[in-house]
């Protein structure tokens, strides 16, 4: 005879089966699909949740975005996916244009295929300044502040107050994780805290998102999706996340295929 506790097992199991199968779970299918009750299905998403194995969001939960790893060992992870992305991006510049490039590895990627024009960029991140320093017609603002090694940018009270003044013309955010429900994400609060700031003083919003980050949700919010004005997605982007965050009003471009 089975007993409860592995039936409680395996609904779980099942659970994380199928959010890694097919992304974001809706508590009412899981429930007619088991057999039990939504506010079982409800507790076995709680319980996850709390884990760190899923995402509660309304109605249901998302897979976790990738964990993180070092920055440096980012940048050398799926070089040409980045770079079609990064030249989805840089189709916006026009010359005289403010930026903000926000720290990660797909934004390194888009500092590296700007075009040369006169551009000011401010960023907060030394691998993107890095990048960015000596070109000829771009002017670089650098946010101080301590640098923070598990993001690789400067975050904090100081870099709050560095950017009290500014207005860029187009955030270049970075997220964790990306989902028209959800919104954008990040793993620390920190630094979602940064990120939230620098997004609402600018006058437009991007975001470029690999397939791994998208229909997934990290802890911490920065924005609601309706927010964001630019979403760059791979050239296999999930359809279905596109037509969502297209239908919040949201322009989505799409990267060239291999």
């Amino acid at each position: 005879m089975t007993t409860p506790s592995l039936l409680l097992t395996e609904r779980q199991s099942l659970i994380q089966a199928r959010l890694k199968a097919d992304g974001r779970v809706l508590a009412l299918d899981l429930a007619r699909d088991l057999g039990v009750s939504e506010d079982t299905i409800r507790r076995d998403l709680r319980e996850l949740a709390a884990q760190g194995l899923c995402r509660r969001v309304y109605g249901g939960a998302l897979p976790l975005p990738p964990e993180p790893g070092a920055l440096q060992q980012r940048q050398t992870e799926a070089l040409d996916r980045k770079a079609r992305l990064a030249q989805a991006v840089v189709t916006l510049c026009r010359p005289g244009q403010v930026w903000f490039i926000d720290a990660g590895s797909t934004n390194v990627a888009i500092a590296q295929a700007l075009p040369e024009m006169p551009l000011t960029v401010v960023t907060n991140a030394p691998s993107v300044a890095a990048v960015l320093s000596g070109r000829q017609q771009l002017s670089l603002i650098l946010i101080g502040g301590v640098v923070d090694p598990r993001v690789g940018a400067c975050l904090g009270a100081r870099a709050l107050r560095d950017i009290e003044q500014l207005t860029p013309d187009l955030c270049v955010l970075g997220a964790c994780g990306a989902d028209a429900e959800a919104g954008l994400s990040a793993t620390w609060f920190e630094e979602a805290e940064f990120k939230r700031s620098i997004a609402n003083r600018s006058r437009q919003v991007l975001a470029a998102v690999t397939d791994e980050k998208l229909a997934t949700a990290a802890p911490y919010a920065i924005m609601p999706a309706h927010e964001l004005d630019y979403l760059v997605l791979e050239h296999s982007g999930d359809a279905a996340q596109a037509q969502a965050f297209i239908q919040l009003g949201v322009q989505v471009l799409h990267a060239q295929a291999v």
